[in-house]
């Protein structure tokens, strides 16, 4: 079979699945290799995504690795017959891989849900507010590579406003104080959220000050949903990268910080008249 020099997200998460399979089933790599017949070098590449892997070895691989859990097995497949063909790749030459990585991942999801507590969500910026968020970044990025991130970004955005994909940002509320260019940009910024919260298959709450303790850990992050739980993916945001996390402890870990965060958050209704007095008092302040 071709070895692939770069594999794509979707070939290292089948991959990866592949390797928890098997390591649940207690098998070494030799092991799983002699009940398919083929040698453990190949066993190691199909597990590291360079190597291409058909949905009937999929299911050679979970006979072998015992694997019961046939959603699990029918998404895989799903994932091998689908094309990784994706509006993202237009971008491939000029933006860092881990977020062509995030645009693929939300290409997929069936729902996705963000906690920002430091500012507000990529898919809810507005051009403005985007801008400065770019114009911080260490080392400072060339004008150039900051408008090709502002066409990807809005770009991005498209799924959410069009409600093709359920959205829900849980969204803290230093969040919406923070300014990074100004009065006018956040206010602008505030009244985009406010507006959003009222499209289709867009849902906002806010976590507020008053909240006697802050819910989850302290870095904004993006919950994508998969066409089963298995197959979800937290993506976190730093200052350096957007490293992914899909393990099943990880994913656990982070839907009961999901379930945590909508029990102290207020209701939509709530949220939108939170904002709107935010706003009023970031105009009066400053107007």
């Amino acid at each position: 079979m071709a070895l692939r020099q770069k594999p794509t997200l979707r070939q290292r998460r089948l991959g990866a699945e592949l390797r928890r399979m098997r390591e649940a089933s207690g098998l070494g790599g030799s092991q799983l290799a002699r009940l398919l017949g083929v040698t453990p070098a190949l066993v190691t590449q199909m597990e590291n995504g360079k190597s291409a892997v058909s949905a009937e070895r999929l299911r050679e691989i979970a006979a072998a690795s015992m694997c019961a859990n046939e959603s699990l097995v029918g998404a895989l497949a799903d994932m091998i017959s689908q094309s990784d063909a994706g509006w993202w790749e237009a971008y491939g030459d000029g933006l860092p891989t881990d977020l062509l990585d995030v645009a693929a991942i939300e290409g997929h999801a069936r729902r996705i849900s963000t906690y920002s507590i430091t500012f507000l969500p990529g898919l809810l910026q507005t051009s403005a507010y985007a801008a400065s968020v770019f114009a911080r970044a260490v080392p400072p990025l060339p004008s150039a590579d900051v408008e090709r991130r502002m066409a990807f970004r809005l770009q991005r955005q498209e799924a959410v406003r069009s409600g093709g994909t359920p959205y829900v940002a849980f969204i803290h509320e230093a969040a919406l104080r923070m300014q990074f260019s100004g009065p006018k940009v956040l206010a602008d910024q505030l009244e985009a959220l406010i507006s959003g919260s009222e499209g289709p298959g867009v849902s906002i709450r806010v976590v507020p000050f008053d909240v006697e303790a802050l819910p989850g850990p302290s870095e904004n992050f993006v919950y994508t949903e998969g066409s089963v739980p298995e197959l979800d993916t937290v993506q976190i945001d730093i200052s350096f990268g957007c490293p992914l996390f899909d393990t099943p402890s990880d994913l656990s870990n982070y839907r009961e910080v999901l379930v945590s965060v909508a029990t102290v958050a207020l209701s939509e209704a709530e949220s939108r008249d939170f904002i709107r007095s935010v706003k009023s008092e970031v105009e009066r302040k400053h107007g």
